[in-house]
């Protein structure tokens, strides 16, 4: 017998704003709900399995996970380690740029099915809001937009007693903070996060400290994308992110506290651990120092800053990503070769790198040592021209 309620997909992730959207839409809405996670690799098998039977206690009539990881590395993650996306030269844009990705496949998914409305379970004072509201907007038109959380202003607190009440058992305690966790990172919201002094608790963060002693580490580029860790290939970079982030997450590296400005205006700040992300960013931009010109980096510097805010501004629809993706992968030619980093709690650094495209090559000379390429004479002359017009400005205006 065909269903006379009116049908919603929810985007879901097991947390406890869309939990409370989940029974809230079932309950007090009468309406047919199908919860659909977008999975971007933030989420084990066991997790996945718990949280679908999880929705089974909150009235929900199906349940869809999607695994979107690889696409997000495809189509994002491969440009932001090109680009060396950090957003205020800190943030690796971790629940930013895969918010896009879940918005699509959710917004697919609910023209697969016919859905009337469409829902998600983003506050009013956040940048999600927009982010799902944008892609939902242009990807399903037809179907309304529900957001229980935004409209009736809901807190943490009303939410857990409202679950409590009709007897949803969960982990209330770990639900006190919101946390967002992805293959290119993991966000933690809530308590200290909302003032503007005080740190994450230790054990606020999902992954521990469990080693002490300095570990070499080793990564491997070919074109710019990821090949290799401590020597041995990997099949697709995937396998190489989340292998330097089993290792990196050990030290407790990747942890910080990002401050920016959120997409309607105001201050925003997160807490965040993200190992890999910032160890391969970094020793991606140290490989390219070595490998690209001086204009080549300048360039990409513009554009990939440019393209990042873009991502965080919920524009990854916007063509103008595409170009910006071109240029990128345009500058990845030369960027081959072998980045060696020395990982110690809570930091790391780059020690050096191997490459057959290095640019710091000897046959010219060594900087502060020696030259090859030009004798004395030719610095004298190519000072005198390089000060000439300066000269003549300074001359002009008698200063």
């Amino acid at each position: 017998m065909t269903s006379t309620k009116k049908k919603v997909v929810l985007a879901y992730s097991g947390g406890l704003d869309t939990t409370y959207c989940a029974l809230y839409l079932s309950k007090e809405l009468n309406m047919d709900v199908y919860t659909v996670l977008g999975n971007t690799g933030g989420f084990s098998k066991e997790e996945l399995a718990d949280i679908e039977n999880r929705t089974k206690q909150l009235g929900v009539v199906q349940h869809a996970s999607l695994d979107i990881t690889e696409e997000y590395y495809d189509k994002c993650i491969k440009y932001m380690i090109m680009g060396n996306v950090l957003k205020n030269n800190t943030y690796p844009l971790s629940v930013s740029s895969e918010r896009a990705f879940q918005a699509m496949a959710i917004a697919q998914y609910a023209h697969s099915i016919d859905a009337d409305y469409i829902a998600h379970g983003s506050t009013g004072a956040g940048n999600d809001q927009i982010r799902f509201d944008l892609i939902f907007k242009i990807m399903a038109p037809n179907a309304e937009i529900i957001t229980p959380t935004r409209d009736m202003q809901l807190s943490r607190e009303t939410e857990i007693n409202y679950l409590k009440e009709n007897g949803i058992s969960a982990n209330f305690e770990k639900m006190k903070y919101s946390i967002n966790a992805g293959i290119w990172g993991t966000s933690i919201g809530g308590k200290e996060t909302l003032t503007s002094d005080q740190p994450l608790p230790e054990d606020a963060y999902p992954k521990q400290v469990v080693k002490t002693e300095s570990e070499k580490l080793t990564i491997g580029f070919e074109k710019g994308e990821l090949v290799s860790v401590n020597g041995e290939k990997v099949q697709h970079p995937l396998d190489a992110i989340k292998k330097i982030e089993a290792i990196g997450s050990q030290f407790g590296i990747g942890r910080d506290m990002h401050i920016g400005d959120t997409i309607i205006g105001t201050k925003g700040r997160v807490a965040f651990e993200a190992a890999a992300p910032l160890m391969i960013i970094k020793a991606h931009q140290t490989l390219e120092k070595h490998t690209l010109t001086k204009w080549q980096m300048h360039w990409k510097e513009q554009i990939a800053n440019f393209y990042g805010m873009l991502l965080h501004e919920a524009q990854y629809l916007e063509p103008v990503m595409r170009n910006m993706e071109t240029f990128l992968l345009d500058t990845q030619k030369k960027v081959t070769g072998t980045v060696i980093l020395n990982l110690n709690p809570k930091h790391f650094f780059v020690e050096g790198i191997t490459s057959p495209n290095d640019l710091m090559t000897d046959l010219f000379g060594q900087y502060g040592e020696s030259s090859k390429g030009w004798t004395a004479d030719d610095a004298k002359g190519f000072t005198n021209i390089l000060a000439n017009s300066l000269k003549i400005y300074y001359t002009v205006n008698k200063q």
